[in-house]
């Protein structure tokens, strides 16, 4: 009995001090965004004189609303069309059987392995050919389709009964109908889960909106908070306010749909 109660508060202990790694980051960003700038490299994890001046200069200094708008835009669209095409791939490669879909399969996961870095360039090269360069659909278009979105819901799809779709078929239900009335409203863990993974994957990508935007009116809050630090001078307090402010969208969403995420992701590791 003293052995589990010890055993117990050890787990209980080491979960306190994991969450208190994980969340204690999040804290020192907050703190230092309040701090000024001579307490803000003095290491305290406190400050006896809060100041919002941070937060004030970072609005002046860029629009950080439009910047906001535009995350929410890109990401939220490049999600969606991910969504799609992964839903679509993956069905089709789970339900038919064709000359060569092993080597199909093969192709998403080697492509997967491919890092963007690698791609960015021809990418550019084309994107310049096309006119687009400076504009949002440049930012979108080589997001459009995710080889890790497929392969998710590639495995996903291949744990449903197979019996249930073909007295769907049986039923005179074409293929959309029944990826949309039977297939669908059985995976809507699994398709919430993925598409919170891709939300957030849009929201901090950084390197592909720096090479294409222009003007900080067009580009996502990422692009932003670059310019609080320079080979002169580097603003830590603004730019630490500036991403509490860029974090807020990502919290709300979380808090508005907490029950939902962690539901679909207990489902989703116990597929």
């Amino acid at each position: 009995m003293i052995k589990k109660r010890v055993f117990t508060g050890l787990k209980h202990l080491l979960l306190m001090l994991l969450s208190f790694i994980a969340v204690f980051p999040i804290y020192w960003m907050i703190i230092s965004s309040l701090k000024g700038d001579p307490e803000i490299f003095n290491y305290l994890p406190f400050s006896k004189d809060l100041k919002f001046e941070n937060y004030q200069y970072a609005f002046q200094a860029m629009p950080i609303g439009k910047m906001l708008v535009n995350s929410f835009v890109n990401s939220a669209v490049q999600t969606v069309f991910q969504l799609i095409v992964a839903v679509l791939a993956a069905y089709g490669l789970v339900r038919w059987d064709f000359p060569g879909k092993t080597i199909l399969y093969s192709l998403f996961t080697l492509t997967w392995l491919v890092p963007f870095q690698a791609i960015m360039i021809p990418n550019y090269v084309q994107i310049n050919e096309w006119g687009l360069n400076g504009t949002v659909t440049a930012i979108i278009l080589p997001y459009m389709a995710s080889s890790f979105a497929c392969i998710s819901m590639y495995q996903a799809f291949a744990s449903f009964p197979k019996a249930l779709i073909d007295a769907g078929r049986m039923d005179g239900s074409g293929e959309l109908q029944v990826l949309k009335n039977i297939v669908l409203p059985s995976m809507g863990a699994s398709v919430a889960s993925l598409g919170i993974i891709l939300f957030i994957n849009s929201w901090n990508d950084y390197m592909w909106p720096m090479l294409i935007t222009k003007k900080l009116e067009q580009a996502p809050i990422q692009i932003g908070l670059k310019s609080f630090v320079g080979a002169d001078v580097n603003m830590w307090g603004s730019m630490m306010a500036a991403t509490t402010v860029s974090c807020l969208p990502i919290l709300i969403i979380y808090l508005v749909l907490q029950r939902n995420i962690v539901d679909s992701f207990m489902k989703w590791g116990i597929k």
